[in-house]
């Protein structure tokens, strides 16, 4: 199921079957000279998508802005604060379980997130810890996990990508979204094939070290066939450990 393609019975039926919930989160960032800038929302969105098809899962809206004051020197990028999306995170949480959910699986597509959405997590579990006796807010639980991480899609990347995969702007990420929006494919050289690798502070310091915006990547190996490939591996990945979040 999809949140906003279904009625509140329907979600109303759903909770008396299931309490979990899977939220898309990403970001809307430069990727590099051939990726899409919504390539870090894009790709688990697709691959939530995919999933649900084949399991009794609901998807909600992809938080689709998340950190990437590093990226802000490109064209089109945009961020919010650390403390901000805390904030959001948090609202989103209680106003599901306002409702009964009480598993929360994050299904992320940006590593500059995790940290985020990891203290975001302590926030929510420490309103609980710190709430006044006799509070009937069932207990959450909040689960992080990126699409890229099950053992059989990195694997893939490895196999398929080796050293040019790299750690921004990378094939397998540029794939999905190729899958997904065939139409909007763009073909550029790369130069240097592989996009050099290195640490980076802020925005101007970021642009400066990497300029067409990769990081140790060539996506430019980058196409559809492996796009959908890489869908199917994640999204059983994402079966599997929801399945196994929601009996825990």
């Amino acid at each position: 199921m999809i949140l906003h393609q279904s009625t509140w019975p329907e979600v109303e039926a759903y909770l008396t079957r299931r309490t979990g919930i899977v939220i898309p989160i990403g970001s809307t960032e430069q990727h590099g000279p051939n990726g899409l800038i919504g390539t870090d929302a894009i790709c688990p969105e697709v691959i939530a998508a995919h999933a649900q098809r084949d399991a009794d899962m609901l998807i909600a809206p992809t938080f689709n802005v998340g950190c990437a004051q590093h990226h802000m020197a490109f064209p089109g990028s945009m961020t919010l604060r650390p403390s901000t999306m805390i904030a959001v995170i948090r609202d989103w949480v209680v106003s599901l379980s306002r409702h009964g959910f009480d598993r929360i699986y994050f299904f992320n597509g940006h590593g500059g997130n995790i940290a985020t959405i990891q203290a975001a997590f302590a926030e929510i579990y420490a309103d609980r810890s710190l709430a006044q006796e006799g509070g009937n807010v069932r207990p959450v639980r909040c689960k992080l996990a990126n699409w890229w991480d099950y053992k059989p899609v990195y694997k893939y990347c490895m196999d398929t990508y080796g050293r040019a995969h790299g750690s921004h702007a990378t094939p397998s990420e540029v794939a999905v979204t190729q899958y997904a929006y065939p139409h909007a494919i763009k073909q550029v050289a790369m130069s240097p094939a592989i996009a050099p690798s290195g640490r980076f502070t802020d925005a101007e310091n970021y642009r400066a070290t990497f300029p067409d915006g990769r990081i140790g990547s060539d996506p430019s190996l980058a196409n559809p066939e492996d796009g959908q490939k890489l869908v199917e591996l994640s999204s059983a990945g994402l079966i599997e450990d929801f399945s196994s979040f929601l009996r825990s």
